[in-house]
């Protein structure tokens, strides 16, 4: 059996080869790559493999359709939506995610860069170290404000409980009611959501209805003094409908880790230009520990789909 890793899995190589022996005493030949884009280049590489692990590089359609011997697909990331879905399910390709391995780093990067955002860290170092002092740039607290999270799976709720620790009050909206969720979280409906919260955090996976879900509409209903966190992906805001409301104030800021593009942005990417923004080059889900439980999770998907009990189950 043939697996081609098809780009870094952010490890060490020691710790790499730890995960690959007990595969490899048992005949498993793996393959590794550097990331690519070139569907040629990954057709090639491929195309006489029994299964693939990539993190959050594109696989086309068209490439899954043109590695014949595939039958597994190992996806070390938690959304699914840069890999060619309708060609797996055409193919009856068995397709497992990495759901769980980044919900603390991506929760506490939301917590940092909220305070960051309160505490005007990145300008009132630039002043500090230029001599200057804090006047003009005194921060605000998070305890007492409120803080929509819209999707409340495990990481919103990971993110709920963090914000609840420092004082704050929690909305959240999703699609279906969680019964299971804490008592301190109020749910209630997305555009409800909008119109209350001081600080709205997006955490909602990207499909048909959430694809450009904050838009010009539901920026307008949300307050001016308030704050946009979108650490699911890029295109669940409509990009040129935030770069307007930061510009002519309607919302005071933005943190933003994911764009409609991945990184890195285009020299003249809109957002690079808009004020009171944070921007991270989707870094969220990266920590020493996440990307070792993220190889710990990829490995044991691998091992279980070969035993025939595949688990964390997309296709």
């Amino acid at each position: 059996m043939k697996v081609a890793i098809m780009e870094s899995l952010g490890i060490s190589a020691a710790e790499l080869a730890a995960r690959k022996a007990p595969f490899e005493a048992r005949g498993v030949v793996f393959a590794d790559y550097p990331r690519s884009t070139d569907p040629a280049q990954l057709i090639a590489q491929a195309q006489d493999a029994d299964a693939m692990i990539l993190a959050n590089m594109p696989m086309p359609a068209d490439v899954i359709r043109a590695c014949p011997k595939l039958r597994f697909i190992d996806v070390a990331f938690t959304g699914v939506d840069h890999v060619g879905l309708e060609a797996a399910r055409e193919r009856k390709i068995a397709v497992s995610n990495a759901s769980g391995y980044s919900n603390e780093a991506v929760a506490e990067l939301v917590l940092g860069m909220v305070l960051s955002m309160a505490r005007n860290l990145r300008a009132v170092e630039d002043r500090c170290r230029s001599g200057g002092t804090k006047d003009g740039l005194v921060g605000w607290e998070l305890k007492g404000k409120t803080v929509g999270i819209v999707g409340l799976g495990k990481i919103g709720t990971r993110s709920a409980e963090l914000f609840h620790a420092f004082g704050a009050k929690l909305l959240a909206s999703s699609r279906t009611v969680h019964p299971d969720a804490p008592d301190y979280v109020e749910q209630t409906d997305l555009e409800d959501l909008l119109r209350r919260a001081d600080i709205v955090v997006l955490h909602c996976p990207l499909n048909d209805s959430t694809r450009n879900l904050i838009d010009a509409r539901r920026l307008s209903l949300m307050k001016p003094t308030s704050l946009l966190v979108n650490v699911a992906r890029g295109p669940v805001v409509d990009e040129k409908a935030l770069t307007e409301a930061l510009s002519l104030g309607s919302i005071a800021g933005a943190c933003l880790d994911v764009f409609p593009k991945e990184p890195p942005l285009e020299p003249l990417s809109p957002v690079l230009a808009a004020p009171h923004t944070l921007l991270t080059p989707h870094v969220a889900f990266a920590t020493r520990e996440s990307m070792s439980l993220r190889a710990e999770i990829v490995f044991e998907n691998l091992q279980a789909w070969m035993d025939g009990r595949q688990q964390n189950i997309v296709l």
